[in-house]
């Protein structure tokens, strides 16, 4: 942390990313406000030099500024719980973004209660999802602090922006304009706009960095082994390893292979249909994983439930309630399901595929003695049509009723 004193005003802490929205964002409080800037960088895994943002939001006229490297902390209280609930919105989306957003402010309201802040501000726009998730999160943990948007108000366009920090002495690096919007960190990386909001025109290779075309990727399969215990990745090929080194790994052998790739049209909360692409390597694997491993070790009744529970889970995450009652509720469900969800699923990677291809627990309910047509099978066959006469007892019973 570095600070820079001033004379004491009303304080702000702002979500600063080091980029152009949320540099400019710091003079505009300024200005606009008359409040001193505090500025809070979280790292979840994401590319960046934390001390540059630092250095480079002080320049800028902010009070203090904070680095924080949350990545661990991501990773066991949020990836964590996520994962032994097979978080996918819609089926398709890891929620690496939607999960992110609660640690970080939970990040800001730390530094805001420390600071004596009165306002938080973020550079969420209006039409996205990101808004709703930090509001919610902070109106949840501190409702007596105030929010200001500045994305919301000003509504500036890129050139805008940059003529505005020109004029305002705003010290920026105006890279080459990239035609994506994007957000990543260790559980996924995001690109919309451009030629994406065509949702019939194919993602074009440039939208993509994690994953190599599946045209290109290696022409032999190549196999992992991916160890659980209670719920949790541990290890990989037999070596324990941290779950943090485990996303990393996976990430990096999924995107080698091309795995890892979702296209798809998703319901954001604020209405609108909006076209996503997403790179999310471990994550995909670790849930269909998981999700193996599952069937093996919970009986039916459990896992027809906990589907619902999933879904449920996902969109709570993806509207911005991590931190509400009914979320909490359901991770208790969760982690009891996980009491014995331990054993190894084998993947193969192969030209943009990830294929569970094996799987064993020391609490498996598959016995082969009762599911083998072959020799050993030691289901007994005589009981069979007894349980057929009860179960459809009651169909036969509403024919005859029919009937008459």
């Amino acid at each position: 942390m570095a600070a820079r004193s001033r004379n004491a005003r009303d304080k702000v802490v702002l979500a600063y990313s080091g980029g152009l929205d949320t540099s400019v964002a710091i003079r505009w409080l300024q200005q606009k406000y008359d409040l001193d800037v505090i500025a809070v960088s979280v790292n979840v895994g994401q590319p960046g030099d934390l001390q540059e943002a630092v250095d480079r939001a002080l320049r800028i006229g902010a009070v203090k500024a904070y680095a924080f490297d949350a990545t661990e902390e991501f990773v066991t209280e949020y990836i964590a719980p996520s994962l032994k609930a097979n978080a996918l919105y819609m089926g398709a989306y890891p929620l690496a973004t939607s999960i992110a957003r609660p640690l970080i402010a939970k990040t800001m309201v730390e530094i805001a209660k420390k600071e004596g802040a009165k306002y938080i501000a973020h550079g969420c726009t209006a039409k996205g999802n990101d808004q709703v998730r930090f509001d919610v999160s902070i109106a949840a943990l501190a409702p007596e602090i105030k929010i200001i948007a500045p994305m919301r108000e000003w509504v500036m366009t890129r050139e805008e922006e940059i003529e505005y920090a020109r004029q305002n002495d705003v010290p920026i690096k105006v890279k080459k304009e990239c035609p994506y919007s994007t957000d990543e960190n260790i559980w996924g990386r995001s690109c919309e706009c451009g030629i994406l909001e065509d949702a019939m025109a194919e993602p074009p290779k440039d939208a993509f960095e994690w994953t190599t075309d599946p045209l290109d990727a290696p022409d032999a399969p190549e196999y992992v082994e991916i160890d659980f215990r209670k719920g949790l990745p541990a290890g990989l090929d037999g070596t324990e390893m941290p779950m943090t080194d485990i996303i990393k790994r996976l990430n990096q052998l999924g995107g080698k292979h091309g795995y890892g790739r979702v296209d798809h049209i998703e319901d954001r909360l604020v209405g609108i249909k909006s076209r996503e692409v997403y790179e999310a390597p471990a994550a995909l694997m670790l849930i269909n994983a998981h999700k193996d491993l599952e069937k093996m070790v919970l009986t039916k009744d459990v896992l027809n439930f906990k589907r619902g529970v999933e879904q449920r889970y996902s969109e709570l995450c993806y509207d911005g309630l991590w931190f509400s009652p009914l979320k909490n509720a359901l991770d208790a469900f969760v982690a009891e399901t996980q009491e014995h969800v331990e054993g190894t699923v084998r993947v193969k990677l192969y030209k943009g595929s990830a294929t569970i291809v094996g799987r064993s627990s020391p609490y498996s309910l598959y016995d082969t003695g009762l599911a083998t047509y072959a020799q050993g099978d030691r289901f007994d066959h005589r009981s069979a049509e007894g349980f057929i006469y009860v179960w459809g007892l009651p169909l036969r019973t509403v024919a005859k009723a029919q009937k008459k």
